[in-house]
């Protein structure tokens, strides 16, 4: 990448992250929460398109990386009235943890039974958390009252109750993860991933560790997921066995095929669209996933790489 194609990666992104934080004095109330709201789920498909737009492991299982980092992060402050802070660290923990053991295994697989491995490991963490109902209150969720979410820093206290800390604590992780992804992509563990996914057995004789690669992206892709859903129990107080299931495995692949696998804005965009597609369409029909679906379609016959992926091809090449 030359020297003004950086800069206006770097311009682009900057503009995103400022006009996102502009939003949280213009937004009405109910479209303030969604932002807030997408900025952390975005978080969760960043994660999902290392995996999979980077590297090609189509996983059916990131549900159990989201949903370890959920349950992660709430259970401590639930049962044992830890703070928000090492209960985070705990989150984070529990999906990296999580992902380098199911990858260790997953990974002896290839295309079509690396899909099937990683779903059956995710039924099965979503049948644990049913199964021990009495720690997680299975469906019907633990709520984290606001006193419990509470975040100690140095010039004091603040609750990620109110509306306005938890869009900046949003925002926070959204923009750490777009640099993070950002850096990542460009450097060259990440041009050795997409190298892997176009032609694996070439990476392999000209000498990489492509077993070990994917196992550092697996490792990567379930912290970052973990670390959305560590966050999403502590901002919006609610930890819940439907998190572990297979719509929450399926959701962050739609986001980022419809924003565009492998780029850095793509999950974002996919996600933003997907939410407010969702919301239009149930509020002006019950049937209103298949207005979702006939508007997927259109807009996978008009961007067949995404929405993001689309514009790269066309027109911005430059765009990481």
């Amino acid at each position: 990448m030359s020297g003004s194609d950086t800069t206006r990666t770097i311009l682009l992104h900057g503009a995103l992250l400022a006009g996102l934080a502009a939003l949280d004095f213009v937004l009405p109330d109910y479209h303030h929460g969604v932002l807030a709201r997408v900025m952390v789920l975005s978080v969760f498909a960043m994660g999902y398109n290392i995996a999979f737009g980077y590297t090609g492991l189509l996983s059916l299982g990131h549900a159990m990386f989201f949903a370890a980092g959920l349950y992660g992060a709430a259970l401590p402050i639930y049962h044992l009235g830890w703070s928000v802070w090492p209960s985070l660290g705990a989150g984070l923990l529990a999906g990296l943890v999580l992902a380098v053991i199911v990858a260790c295994l997953a990974l002896r697989t290839l295309g079509v039974a690396f899909m099937i491995v990683t779903l059956m490991f995710s039924q099965v963490f979503y049948l644990t958390t049913l199964y021990f109902t009495t720690y997680t209150r299975g469906e019907e969720g633990l709520v984290l009252q606001q006193g419990m979410r509470t975040l100690a820093l140095p010039g004091g206290h603040i609750s990620l109750a109110n509306a306005d800390v938890r869009f900046w604590a949003a925002w926070t992780l959204f923009s750490l993860t777009l640099v993070i992804t950002l850096f990542l992509v460009r450097s060259r563990f990440g041009r050795a991933l997409v190298a892997i996914r176009e032609n694996e057995e070439r990476m392999r004789m000209l000498g990489y560790d492509v077993f070990a690669s994917k196992l550092a992206a697996m490792a990567v892709s379930g912290t970052i997921s973990a670390a959305a859903g560590a966050a999403y129990a502590v901002l919006f107080g609610y930890a819940g066995s439907g998190f572990a299931s297979i719509q929450y495995s399926i959701l962050p692949l739609l986001w980022v095929l419809l924003g565009g696998a492998a780029t850095v804005l793509g999950p974002f965009v996919g996600t933003l669209i997907m939410f407010y597609l969702i919301d239009t369409a149930s509020s002006y029909t019950t049937p209103h996933m298949l207005v979702v679906g006939v508007a997927l379609i259109l807009l996978i016959l008009y961007f067949p790489k995404g929405i993001v992926g689309t514009i790269r091809a066309k027109w911005l090449r430059w765009l990481p």
